[in-house]
């Protein structure tokens, strides 16, 4: 399993865009998309059409900042 740090915005309401930045656990990259897509989709009731994923980075053990990521990645 690999740590990402994954980028982008998403509609919220009629003329509003939220700018996101998450960090995941996963295998590869397309995984990471797919659950990003999933996870933003399901908690604001989003179009996977209306989420906009900028970048998506691999992140080295010293550049995880979250500290739930960094206890999966120490099992």
């Amino acid at each position: 399993m690999k740590a990402y740090r994954i980028s982008g915005t998403f509609k919220m309401g009629l003329n509003a865009v939220q700018p996101f930045t998450k960090e995941m656990v996963a295998e590869n990259k397309t995984a990471v998309r797919e659950k990003a897509l999933s996870d933003i989709g399901s908690r604001h009731n989003n179009k996977r059409r209306l989420i906009n994923i900028k970048k998506i980075d691999e992140l080295k053990p010293e550049e995880i900042t979250d500290p739930i990521i960094k206890g999966l990645l120490s099992k």
